[in-house]
């Protein structure tokens, strides 16, 4: 039985497009009945169960549901960080150990980690650094990563000092050195307040259209989700499993107007259903 349960969108933000099971032949990212059971001492504990989910490349995907419900477990599975206890999890038809070692995919996770002593050139080119890469090149992916972000003219400031969003977007300038196909974000933006955090989200998107990249994110903001968004990916708590994908039909160009959009707040509504239902 498919994990994959159909639903329809509300009705102001119209129909919506459910696979019920993965596709024959894996595009872009791809889950086929992941199962992850941690094992503490005598204790197993399963944060996955049978997640099954195909999305096609250059998708825009958030994961949102309540704490603990194994949102990040999965996106680790595709980071090959944690690796499932069955099942199989593919980047582009490559395995997450594959598509790591051909730098396929970049992590970005809550919380800029920045080398103090280095400047926002040196720590944004480190990546590249610690991949051999050498030093004329890395300078001029760095640099024009940095303004890619909006941080031209802060290549030689140190992390301290630069605001929390600045560090975020340096971190985020990171991980695009590396041309990654896909982008695996944790709440890269939950540490920061609300107004560099809505400027952070439409910048993203800027980025993301400029980049053609994937885009896998971890949330638990309704909103930001569908901002952030061409599917939703709706978890139950523990174990996980995914109860629910629907499709947020804003195409590209997006603005913070969209809010005013009807479909906005009816898909914000249909969102928060799924998630009380859980609760």
């Amino acid at each position: 039985m498919s994990p994959l349960v159909s639903s329809s969108q509300p009705a102001a933000a119209g129909s919506s497009s459910v696979d019920t099971a993965p596709a024959q032949v894996p595009g872009g990212l791809y889950a086929d009945n992941i199962n992850v059971i941690f094992e503490r001492g005598a204790q197993k504990v399963q944060a996955l169960e049978d997640v099954s989910l195909d999305l096609p490349r250059g998708c825009w995907a958030t994961l949102i549901g309540a704490s603990g419900c194994g949102k990040s477990t999965l996106l680790r599975v595709f980071a090959d960080i944690v690796q499932p206890t069955s099942g199989q999890a593919l980047l582009y038809g490559a395995t997450p150990a594959e598509a790591r070692a051909n730098r396929v995919y970049a992590l970005v996770q809550q919380g800029s980690t920045m080398l103090p002593w280095r400047s926002v050139l040196d720590n944004v080119a480190l990546g590249l650094e610690i991949s051999g890469t050498n030093k004329g090149e890395r300078e001029a992916r760095a640099a024009n990563a940095i303004e890619l972000v909006g941080l031209k003219g802060f290549e030689k400031s140190l992390p301290s000092e630069l605001s929390g969003g600045m560090r975020q977007r340096a971190a985020i300038a990171r991980a695009l050195t590396l041309r990654p196909r896909f982008l695996l974000m944790d709440e890269p933006f939950g540490a920061l307040d609300e107004i560099t955090r809505d400027r952070l989200q439409f910048e993203l998107l800027r980025i993301l259209e400029e980049t053609g990249a994937t885009l896998l994110l971890v949330t638990h903001s309704i909103s930001e989700a569908v901002i952030l968004s061409d599917k939703v990916v709706v978890m139950t708590p523990r174990p996980g499993k995914i109860k629910e994908v629907i499709d947020i039909d804003f195409g590209r160009g997006r603005t913070p107007q969209m809010r005013l959009d009807p479909r906005f707040a009816a898909y914000e509504q249909h969102l928060r259903t799924a998630l009380d239902h859980d609760s």
